[in-house]
């Protein structure tokens, strides 16, 4: 049943992520054409201003989530509705939260836009865009840490699929017939209400739930701990596009936009492999069956890596040439910035390597014991940002993340090997070598072979290219110093093609 599940929460996921990913490089190369680098950067500056009301979750969808693994284990339905309860109500209050923030924002933001825009369109945007943002607090996002944590994701990811395709269709349609930014957004944010309302029917339907439950005492344990893996995630995420904002252009929040869209969604389908894998290593955890923990998250952490530097390895290679044709006949700003490009490609890449250690920490629950890390790496991300933007712009914030996430990585992956899974550091050194072997070897070759960026076909072709020698190289370095696990792998996948 647990293979199953896993196997639904992955399929349904990367179903989502990859509908996803077109979406967000259809709708924004439209918004651009229609209506400019600089209205793309203001919507892509409001979606961050209002975003950082994130930050007064404090962590919990975390806390909440690692809180039910054992009573789902358990079958404990009194316990679980006390959890749901109590998170509902912390939720709600952020969805008045958002009220406040919203209207403090329409008064304050445009002071930030040089009078580019008309009041009215900032204001009206800003409204448009924080509405699905309190549907989603105010009830949706506790029924998705519930089915999450029962390893049932994958019926999110149905309702997110269906309002995805919708959404994306109808503002095509809009713009393509004459529509507003504006009147885009509204509609657009109806749209997106689809999803928490069908989250909300299949979990009344399935779940034993009593959302007015009456309890004593905090259901929810280390419910402020989550606090510093919260601010750091909420710094990394849009600290960049509001420093930019404020110290910066619109045109340069447009330009990191468009990078960051492509670094997004490369990273989405990585992290989707989180929300099955995560719930499964809660559950084992939760059964205190540490042999099979500790197989598990060695098989994780050496995929992982593997596809992080795969995938990662193409992107700093191809997302130049990449944004180059897709930006092809913008000539309000200069998209081309490889500087930019691989301190970026750079710095998400170690935040995907630490993916399997941070998804460990948050199965275990260890929020209160690892936050001086979180605390110490959003410091450092928001400070070398501010004072480098100055004077080097996209790449100034773009070393920042860099930095923060060196520090970040190596920190969560000490303590997973030293406190949780227990393993020899040497492991991980040589796990790291190994990664470190892969790149050299892989940008030696790559370096050299021209990247056509004058149409999508020759950059497919080069893509196609570059991924097989990249591939050849992980391949073949792995079966010199991890020839067991590759040919179970290959051993696998023959059993299954024979079926």
């Amino acid at each position: 049943m647990r293979k199953k599940k896993l196997f639904l929460n992955t399929f349904f996921s990367w179903i989502y992520q990859v509908l996803a990913i077109v979406s967000s490089l259809i709708l924004p190369r439209i918004y651009l054409a229609f209506y400019g680098s600089e209205m793309n950067g203001l919507v892509q500056s409001i979606t961050q201003f209002l975003s950082i009301i994130s930050f007064m979750q404090l962590g919990m969808g975390a806390v909440v989530q690692a809180s039910l693994y054992k009573p789902l284990v358990n079958g404990e339905n009194k316990e679980i509705s006390k959890i749901i309860a109590s998170a509902n109500k912390f939720f709600k209050k952020i969805g008045l939260i958002l009220i406040v923030y919203s209207i403090v924002l329409i008064f304050v933001y445009p002071q930030f836009t040089n009078n580019v825009f008309q009041y009215q369109d900032v204001m009206f945007l800003i409204l448009a865009i924080s509405l699905n943002l309190f549907a989603q607090y105010y009830f949706g996002l506790v029924d998705i840490l519930l089915l999450v944590a029962d390893q049932k994701g994958y019926i999110d990811y149905c309702g997110s699929i269906i309002s995805l395709i919708v959404n994306t269709v109808v503002c095509i349609t809009l713009i393509y017939a004459g529509y507003s930014i504006v009147n885009v957004k509204i509609i657009s944010s109806v749209i997106l209400l689809i999803k928490p309302i069908f989250n909300r029917i299949y979990v009344n339907k399935h779940y034993s739930i009593n959302r007015n439950i009456k309890y004593e005492g905090e259901p929810i344990k280390q419910k402020w701990n989550g606090i510093a893996q919260h601010i750091s995630a909420v710094v990394l995420d849009n600290t960049d596009t509001i420093v930019l904002t404020m110290f910066s252009t619109l045109s340069n929040v447009s330009i990191y936009g468009i990078y960051h869209m492509v670094i997004f969604g490369v990273k989405t389908l990585l992290s989707s492999i989180s929300n099955g894998i995560e719930a499964m290593l809660g559950e084992i955890w939760a059964r205190n069956n540490k042999q099979e923990l500790l197989d598990c998250f060695s098989w994780v952490e050496w995929v992982v890596h593997n596809f992080v530097i795969l995938i990662f390895g193409c992107t700093g290679t191809l997302i130049v040439p990449f944004v180059l044709i897709y930006t092809k006949g913008i000539t309000d700003a200069n998209y081309c910035q490889y500087e930019f490009a691989i301190l970026i490609v750079l710095a998400h890449a170690l935040h995907s390597i630490r993916l399997p250690y941070h998804m460990m920490i948050k199965a275990s629950g260890q929020f209160k014991e690892t936050q001086s890390n979180y605390f110490v790496s959003a410091g450092i991300n928001l400070l070398v940002s501010i004072v480098t933007v100055k004077y080097m712009g996209l790449v100034g914030v773009a070393i920042g993340t860099l930095v923060a996430m060196v520090y970040q990585t190596l920190w969560v992956a000490i303590y997973n090997y030293k406190k949780l899974v227990v393993r020899k550091m040497k492991e991980l050194l040589k796990l790291t070598l190994v990664d470190c072997l892969c790149i050299f070897l892989s940008v030696l070759i790559v370096i050299k072979l021209p990247i056509f960026s004058d149409t999508f076909i020759k950059w497919l072709l080069s893509a196609g290219i570059v991924f097989a020698i990249w591939f050849f190289i992980i391949f073949t370095i792995n079966y010199i110093f991890y020839k067991n696990k590759v040919k179970f792998l290959i051993n696998k996948m023959k059993a299954r093609i024979k079926k």
